[in-house]
């Protein structure tokens, strides 16, 4: 191993230099400079993520070629720095959605702490995608989601805000242990723990088999996958909503990548195993976040338990890895709920920020005093249910073409339970609809007067929901990074 091998991490080290460059501008500039952090943060994010997509062609680095480094134990490829691209775009999104909310007197001293904090889990992310050794991955997931934990937290005069951090830490710590303890029966049993090492000496054996229960369970936490989601409501309740944001789409975008990866490199010889498994899970995903979701009345708990039935849907790709068509759905889909998630969670906030009030309930009316916030939760609700012809419905057409693609009976099964849920959620995601533009209320939130940080990514991610499924080049472009 040289030291040189680092300058072929682009993506991380461009990251890493983002990261200091804000942590030095915050530390060292007069308030009357900081307050324009958050347009530094964009900004800087946006370089870099454009040093992802085009490095390569201008001649600034190999970002866009294989790169295998530190013997094996990270490799950057193609479809990898798409992911990269992906979750940057939802990390602007989201710091659009934050710049007013850390100008807010409580938020002011800690702001410099939200963006460091946020790209360090950013980064954490980044190593868990394209790690090809469990060292590398486990290091990563601590690196995601421990400064998680500060962020749910950040609110530090809300009780419920670190009630929250606290049962996020708790379960955080919990499925860590079970995924170690998964880890270190593979290791036990194979002698390694590289992906391509386990996946030539893995043999099915009882040890094996409890070993990747107990690794799945450890990221059936970091998904919200049923039985592991219990967590997911009262985090999404108690931390501010852009955390909030941010948590439902990134991590949860990365997370399913990073999975997808572990389970067809690593475990690809032990493939009944995992597939069994997760054919329960995904099916019982979908059906009780839907379930769920119906009951709520709390619009952030509304959205955590679609955001679980989501993260079955997402789970799908997974299942169909072996067609080619699995992981280029997956990221489009994740793609396509960054853009419909961050649209919601966007009207909510500003709801939220403007009003005190989260209720469906206090939904009532809401067309009539704020119309085009109305609109484009309309077009979130739309897209997430899945009805064409937005961005939702081709993201879900997508994906179960890549399941049916597997041409076997149990997938048919799974794909029809899919569809049955989908008819529920629509159910509940008009139920939204409902309320601000049919029905009645005396007393309607009153008129808002958003800022221009919260009009621009209202205005984009509606915007995205409406082109993202109509302009065929995205998926294009994704699918062919996957082969």
């Amino acid at each position: 191993m040289s030291y040189s091998e680092f300058l072929g991490m682009g993506a991380e080290l461009s990251l890493m230099a983002v990261i200091i460059l804000l942590f030095i501008y915050d530390t060292f500039t007069s308030s009357k400079v900081g307050k324009y952090l958050p347009i530094t943060a964009i900004l800087l994010l946006g370089i870099q993520t454009l040093y992802l997509a085009f490095g390569n062609s201008l001649g600034l680095g190999g970002l866009n070629d294989d790169t295998s480094l530190f013997g094996g134990m990270y490799v950057s490829t193609n479809i990898s720095n798409v992911a990269k691209i992906i979750l940057n775009i939802g990390t602007i999104l989201v710091f659009t959605q934050a710049a007013s909310w850390v100008k807010e007197d409580d938020m002011k001293i800690r702001r410099g702490e939200y963006y460091v904090l946020t790209l360090i889990t950013l980064l954490g992310m980044y190593f868990m995608m394209s790690a090809q050794n469990f060292l590398l991955f486990f290091i990563g997931l601590e690196t995601a989601s421990l400064p998680m934990t500060a962020l749910v937290a950040i609110e530090k005069y809300k009780e419920n805000s670190y009630e929250a951090a606290a049962k996020y830490l708790f379960f955080a710590v919990f499925s860590s242990a079970l995924m170690l303890l998964g880890l270190s029966y593979i290791y036990g049993a194979t002698g390694t723990l590289y992906y391509t090492g386990i996946a030539s000496e893995l043999t099915v054996t009882p040890l094996t088999i409890v070993a990747i229960v107990l690794f799945l369970a450890g990221m059936g936490f970091k998904l919200s996958l049923v039985p592991f989601h219990l967590w997911t409501a009262d985090v999404y309740q108690g931390a501010p909503t852009v955390v909030t944001s941010y948590l439902s789409v990134i991590s949860k975008g990365a997370a399913a990548y990073a999975l997808m990866v572990a389970l067809t490199t690593a475990f690809g010889s032990g493939s009944e195993v995992w597939f069994n498994v997760l054919y329960i899970v995904i099916a019982l995903t979908i059906t009780i976040g839907n379930l769920f979701a119906i009951r709520q009345q709390n619009i952030k708990r509304f959205l955590a338990f679609s955001s679980v039935s989501q993260a079955g849907y997402i789970m799908l790709g997974v299942m169909s890895y072996e067609n080619g068509f699995g992981d280029a759905s997956l990221l489009y889909y994740v793609l396509v709920y960054i853009f419909s998630n961050i649209a919601a969670f966007a009207v909510a906030g500003a709801i939220e920020r403007a009003s005190g009030k989260l209720n469906i309930n206090d939904y009532d009316g809401l067309y009539k005093t704020n119309p085009k916030l109305s609109v484009a939760m309309m077009l979130a609700m739309f897209s997430l249910a899945g009805i064409p012809p937005f961005a939702g419905f081709f993201s879900k057409f997508f994906i179960f073409y890549s399941a049916i693609e597997t041409g076997t009976i149990p997938m048919y099964v799974l794909v029809f339970i899919a569809l049955l849920n989908t008819i529920i959620s629509l159910y509940y995601y008009l139920l939204v609809v409902k309320a601000m533009f049919l029905k009645d209320n005396e007393t309607p939130i009153a008129t808002i007067k958003s800022d221009g940080y919260t009009k621009a990514v209202v205005f984009v991610t509606a915007l995205g929901i409406i082109l993202l499924g109509l302009v065929s080049c995205v998926y294009d472009y994704i699918y062919n990074a996957a082969i």
